[in-house]
C-alpha cells in the first residue's frame, strides 16, 4: 500500500486582476478614513469643489482618459491636508487665470513631484471656478503596479501630443514642467536655476492657439535638499538621478515642512507656425523661461524665511 502524497499542491500566483482588486480595496478603505479626517478639518469643501469641475463620465463612472471622481476625492483630501497644514501654501495670481484651454508652465524641483501635487491642489482649492489640471505622465509609469492604477483615476494622462491636443480641444487645462527630470533632480547648489526647457509645449500652444500661464514654485527646492548626484548609480538602476539626501540618510523620509509659495503670472499669448525651425521656437520658449526665472528671483527676494 503506497503512502499518501502529503506534499502541498503548488499555489498559483495571483492574477493581475486580483492584484488590482486588492490595491483598489486597500486604497478605498484608507481613502475613506482620510476623507473623514479631512472633512473635520476642511468641511465639505473637497466634494463641493470636485462637483463644480466639468466631467464627461461614461456608464462606468470614468471619463475617456480614466478619471474617476471617487478616487480623485481621496487624493485631493490627502493633498489638501499637506497644502493647508504641512506646507501651508501661499498661492497668488489666480484671479488672472483665463477660462477654457490653458497650458500651465512651471519650474520643477524637489526630488519627488510634490510641487506638482501642490500646484494641482492650488488650482482645485483656490481658483474660482475650480480648475482641474491634467498632467502628462511618462510612459514607464504604466509599468508601476500601484501608480499605473492611480494616475489615470486622478486625471493624469499618458504623455503624447495626440492626448494633449485632445484635452486642449476639449477646453481643458494641462500642466507642463518643461525641465522634466532635469529639474526635479537638481542639487542644492543649483536651486532655483532653471535648466533647459523642452520645445514641445510651445509647438502645442501655437498649434492649438492656447494661452500659456507661467508659474513659479518656491519651497520645493528645500523639501529634500540633495547635495550630490551619483550618476553611475543612477545609470545602473535606470533612474534619472541618484541623489544624496541627508535627511533620508538618517531615516527621515518625510519632506521638510517648508512653506510653499506659488505665483501664477499673467497669461502669455504666442502666434506663429508650430512647424517652424527649432531656432524660431526657442526664441518663444526663452520668453516663457525668462518670465518664470524673473518670478523666481522676485519671490526669493521677498521671502523672509524658508519655513515661515
Amino acid at each position: 500500500m503506497s503512502a499518501p502524497d502529503l506534499r502541498t499542491p503548488p499555489v498559483a500566483p495571483p492574477s493581475d486582476a486580483q492584484v488590482q482588486g486588492l490595491l483598489e480595496g486597500l486604497f478605498s478603505r484608507s481613502g475613506e478614513r482620510f476623507m473623514k479626517m479631512s472633512e473635520e478639518l476642511l468641511g465639505d469643501e473637497i466634494d463641493a469643489r470636485i462637483s463644480r469641475i466639468p466631467q464627461q463620465l461614461n456608464e462606468a463612472g470614468v471619463d475617456p482618459f480614466g478619471f474617476d471622481p471617487k478616487t480623485a476625492r481621496y487624493v485631493l483630501a490627502a493633498t489638501s491636508f499637506l497644502y493647508r497644514y504641512y506646507f501651508r501654501v501661499q498661492a497668488s495670481g489666480l484671479e488672472s487665470l483665463p477660462q477654457g484651454r490653458v497650458l500651465f508652465i512651471a519650474n520643477h524641483s524637489g526630488q519627488v513631484p510634490l510641487d506638482a501635487a501642490m500646484l494641482g491642489t492650488a488650482l482645485m482649492l483656490e481658483a474660482e471656478p475650480p480648475r482641474f489640471p491634467r498632467a502628462m505622465v511618462e510612459r514607464w509609469s504604466a509599468e508601476l503596479p500601484f501608480f499605473s492604477f492611480l494616475f489615470p483615476r486622478v486625471g493624469q494622462v499618458m504623455g503624447s501630443p495626440d492626448n494633449a491636443r485632445r484635452l486642449l480641444e476639449n477646453e481643458e487645462a494641462i500642466v507642463v514642467f518643461p525641465e522634466g527630470s532635469r529639474g526635479i533632480s537638481k542639487t542644492f547648489d543649483q536651486r532655483y536655476q532653471l535648466t533647459d526647457f523642452g520645445l514641445g509645449f510651445m509647438r502645442l500652444a501655437l498649434e492649438t492657439r492656447t494661452p500659456i500661464v507661467p508659474i513659479s514654485i518656491i519651497g520645493a527646492e528645500e523639501q529634500y535638499p540633495s547635495f550630490a548626484n551619483i550618476r553611475p548609480l543612477a545609470k545602473l538602476f535606470g533612474m534619472p538621478a541618484f541623489p544624496i539626501i541627508p535627511q533620508a540618510l538618517v531615516g527621515m523620509l518625510l519632506p521638510l515642512p517648508v512653506r510653499y509659495r506659488i505665483q501664477f503670472g499673467e497669461p502669455l499669448h504666442f502666434q506663429g507656425d508650430p512647424d517652424d525651425d527649432d531656432a524660431v521656437i526657442e526664441q518663444k520658449v526663452w520668453v516663457v523661461k525668462q518670465t518664470i526665472q524673473s518670478m523666481l528671483h522676485r519671490g526669493l527676494k521677498e521671502r523672509q524665511s524658508i519655513f515661515f
